[in-house]
């Protein structure tokens, strides 16, 4: 017996670290077509561009637009969803994260990329007033 194994253009990747998030899709997450609701994906994109964004400027952050919305493919309940996230860009109190959303079938190992998104968020401090981001912490 032989395992199908994903191929290289559909592998989730490499190189963007880790996932953000995981999750599993589930009914209550359904548009009335029965698919995976669009707007639950995009909160979920926010929310892993958000702790990027919290890790990055060390303190809270706000979203300040969701731009380049892409979705590729559908996802369905049971899959399970996987959200990357990472900087592209860093200003003085902002920066933008690009985020990519696969899917991977509940009961296979195929997986896809089903969505992207491009995510600005700027750095909010104490007084909820735009503050500069911190210098970049030497690993």
């Amino acid at each position: 017996m032989t395992s199908e194994l994903p191929s290289a253009e559909s592998a989730q990747p490499t190189d963007r670290g880790p996932a953000v998030i995981r999750t599993v899709a589930m009914p209550t997450d359904t548009n009335p077509a029965g698919d995976i609701f669009g707007g639950w994906l995009m909160a979920q994109m926010d929310m892993a561009a958000g702790n990027v964004a919290a890790r990055r400027a060390r303190g809270r952050c706000a979203t300040i637009s969701a731009e380049a919305m892409t979705f590729h493919r559908p996802v369905f309940v049971g899959d399970e969803v996987s959200f990357y996230a990472w900087i592209v860009q860093t200003g003085r109190t902002s920066m933008r994260i690009q985020v990519e959303v696969w899917r991977r079938e509940r009961e296979g190992e195929a997986t896809m990329k089903v969505t992207e998104g491009l995510f600005t968020f700027v750095a909010i401090g104490p007084d909820r007033r735009p503050r500069p981001i911190p210098e970049e912490r030497a690993v």
